[in-house]
């Protein structure tokens, strides 16, 4: 087991000793004195009529569930489910609402050798849960084994030590609110965090920095509206545990370490007292639509917070341990892990896929959502051993009248063995395209042999894509992303420096593909920030101009860093957190007018591939390759492993589709010149049939893109400076 491992399954290491509350908990219960109706035992978790709540959990392993009721003063009172149906426990309690604070403990084997590990002295979240109150206190007794006998059961009762289940009031007032259904090729997303975006803000008040309110503050929305983005990707605000509880000042940032999958995680909202989180989750949708703007919610339905055989019982552990995860086959005691987080998700069991798909349905019926990052993805489609697209999870989502219709992303990778499936996921998919950051990457830091699979990574990846009906939209492209370096320490540093992780240096990509334009980190060295200016600005161009979906790190167009660290999950606080103050206006500009540039020519952002054929008998094809001479690539240009200079001529009037309402699409014809080479570079202006006169558009060697003001004529030779690219249009 890694050090990673240890630390996210919560090992003994991390634990303080018990408080004597906790210790003494077990006989503080009351009995029940509330009167239980048999209820129902659909749907699922704690669901409020108006009247009263009925509760359901399914359990197959438990003989006896008990429903423990919690006042404001933390006096519980435990009432027996008296029905259960279908492997599912329920009872219905009248005058219980909103507001109410619950658990569960299950009664049955503790045999860790089969698989079984209940154990009623813990206190149990509800995997229903549609708000969650408070994190655990790490002590000994929100383990279910003695951490000295990992195998042995643990008679503390853990009920003072661990956060609340909370009954919800599932009222209210969306108004005309409707899903912006932005289509596809028209997408531009914006991968952000819901803390470190609004932390150190301006104009957001102080009481509503780092939270839902926060985002949904008219600065921060009109800021997005005026970046041009239409989408906004969450790193996940499904509630999580803080696995690193503040060792060392560290605490879990990303929120990849999920305990609820219904629940909006609470510490992101201004009040959380009695569910208020899930009204102020709401109300930040219901702002974003308002404003066009799509929420996309970055999911981790591939393992949760309990991590291994050594971590704590929160919930889906002691509520079914052999159910709800993947087991070793000849050691049930340990997990099969998939995630390097400690353990994985059953997708064979179908109360699983029950959870995982009434989550989803209910983030985009109830909480109206726009779509989905699936972390991890192929771990989600793992029956057996092996990545099967044929596998149900895939045919759960994709005849789900609901969750089919929205948008949905893979990150097509998990760290098991053939975990990397990029291109291979089902036809609706959208996939985080990693070959494409990659190539990029290279291509700018100028490695020899990229120019070929370039060329088919900024059209689309047909190569991944084309042959299983899927469009140029299906590539999400990349340069960035929360995991790695920002677009600034990408071009600032050739290693990562993760020192302030506390884990020596180990942690984080080491192969980063990235280049410190001759100086590693800070420097006062004009040249050298004028070309890492020049980088950034080459990155970004690259990725708007690309055909399929981009995907900018949030920041990037702040000139955000975080001084080499490439692995930031653990730092809450101002090396992730947005500085505004520090704001790079020059690049700020520079993004949006790329943005809009990329919004007002269709061309950039084909629903259909390029074949690079002759249309309608013309003889212009609907793309060209040329060298800097203006002349055709030939087979040995593109073999050429020294070559790192071209054209791309993309024709506005070959779009074979109409736009919305039918009406015909007509568009400027765009040239592009790459020039990746270390020195300058003279390029020549294409004629007919191509072109007649080119107006510049674009150019990365200029700070802040200003067009210019007269055309140039065929067969006029411009010279782009090294390492840079511009973009003219056709104007005659």
């Amino acid at each position: 087991m890694s050090k990673t491992q240890s630390r996210r399954s919560g090992g003994p290491s991390q634990v303080r000793p018990a408080p004597a509350p906790a210790r003494a908990a077990a006989g503080a219960r009351e009995a029940a004195r509330v009167e239980v109706w048999p209820g129902d035992p659909y749907p699922l978790g704690a669901t409020f009529d108006g009247a009263g709540t009925n509760f359901s959990i399914f359990s197959e392993a438990a003989t006896r569930v008990d429903l423990c009721l919690f006042d404001e003063a933390g006096r519980e009172t435990g009432v027996e489910l008296p029905e259960c149906t279908a492997l599912c426990w329920h009872g219905y309690l009248p005058g219980i609402g909103p507001g109410q604070r619950y658990g569960f403990r299950v009664h049955g084997s503790w045999a860790p050798e089969q698989g079984h590990r209940l154990n009623p002295n813990k206190l149990l979240l509800d995997p229903y849960a549609k708000a969650i109150e408070g994190q655990p206190d790490w002590n000994p007794s929100i383990f279910g084994h003695r951490l000295d006998e990992p195998d042995t059961l643990n008679e503390a009762d853990s009920a003072v030590s661990m956060p609340k289940s909370i009954v919800i009031s599932p009222y209210f007032d969306w108004g005309n609110d409707r899903l912006p259904r932005v289509p596809l090729h028209g997408t531009v997303i914006y991968e952000t965090h819901v803390k470190g975006l609004t932390m150190r803000h301006p104009g957001v008040p102080e009481h509503e920095r780092g939270t839902y309110a926060g985002l949904a503050h008219p600065v921060v929305i009109n800021y997005l509206k005026g970046l041009g983005v239409t989408s906004v990707e969450l790193l996940p605000v499904h509630q999580f545990i803080d696995d690193l509880h503040g060792e060392g000042g560290r605490h879990n940032n990303w929120g990849y370490n999920t305990i609820g999958y219904f629940a909006p995680h609470d510490a992101y909202a201004t009040r959380r007292h009695g569910g208020q989180q899930v009204q102020e989750f709401k109300s930040m949708v219901r702002a974003l639509h308002e404003a066009g703007l799509e929420v996309i919610l970055d999911v981790v339905y591939n393992h949760t917070a309990e991590g291994n055989h050594l971590g704590p019982t929160l919930s889906f552990r002691g509520i079914d341990n052999a159910a709800y995860y993947r087991l070793t086959p000849n050691d049930p005691r340990f997990y099969m892990d998939y995630t390097g987080c400690g353990n994985s998700l059953n997708m064979r069991h179908p109360h699983v896929l029950q959870l995982i798909m009434d989550s989803l349905r209910y983030w985009v019926t109830e909480m109206h959502v726009d779509g989905f990052r699936f972390d991890l993805a192929s771990t989600l489609a793992r029956e057996l051993h092996e990545v099967d697209k044929l596998s149900a999870f895939f045919d759960l989502i994709h005849q789900d009248p609901v969750v089919s219709q929205v948008k949905l992303i893979a990150e097509p990778w998990d760290i098991g063995e053939g975990g990397y499936q990029v291109g291979n996921f089902p036809p609706i998919w959208l996939e985080w395209n990693g070959k494409y950051r990659d190539c990029v990457r290279d291509y700018w830091r100028s490695v020899d042999q990229t120019i070929a699979e370039f060329a088919s990574r900024f059209t689309g990846s047909s190569d991944l894509y084309g042959n299983t009906g899927r469009r140029p939209y299906a590539s999400v492209n990349f340069v960035t992303a929360h995991d790695g370096f920002t677009l600034r320490d990408l071009v600032s540093y050739n290693e990562k420096h993760n020192e302030a992780n506390l884990e020596d240096n180990r942690d984080g990509e080491s192969h980063n593909r990235s280049w410190n334009c001759g100086v590693e980190g800070p420097t006062d060295d004009p040249e050298v920030l004028a070309l890492r200016e020049r980088q950034q600005r080459n990155f970004l161009a690259t990725l708007l101009l690309s055909q399929g979906v981009p995907m900018l790190l949030g920041g990037d167009e702040l000139g955000r860093t975080q001084l080499g660290n490439n692995n930031g999950y653990c730092h809450d606080g101002p090396l992730t957190w947005y500085d505004w103050a520090a704001t790079d206006e020059s690049l700020l500009e520079f993004t949006r007018r790329l943005i809009a540039f990329r919004h007002s020519h269709p061309v950039l952002r084909r629903r259909r591939w390029f074949h690079g054929r002759p249309l309608h008998g013309e003889g212009v094809s609907d793309i060209a390759w040329l060298r800097p001479d203006a002349q055709e690539m030939t087979e040995q240009d593109w073999t050429a492993g020294y070559a790192k200079s071209f054209m791309v001529f993309m024709n506005g009037d070959a779009i074979p589709s109409r736009g919305r309402r039918g009406e015909r699409v007509v568009d400027a014809s765009l040239l592009v010149c790459f020039n990746a080479h270390f020195d300058a570079l003279d390029f020549t202006l294409p004629g007919a049939p191509l072109g007649g006169s080119w107006l510049k558009e674009i150019d990365t060697a200029e700070p802040v893109p200003a067009p210019a003001s007269t055309a140039d004529p065929a067969g006029a030779v411009v010279t782009l400076p090294p390492r840079s690219l511009a973009v003219f249009r056709r104007v005659g």
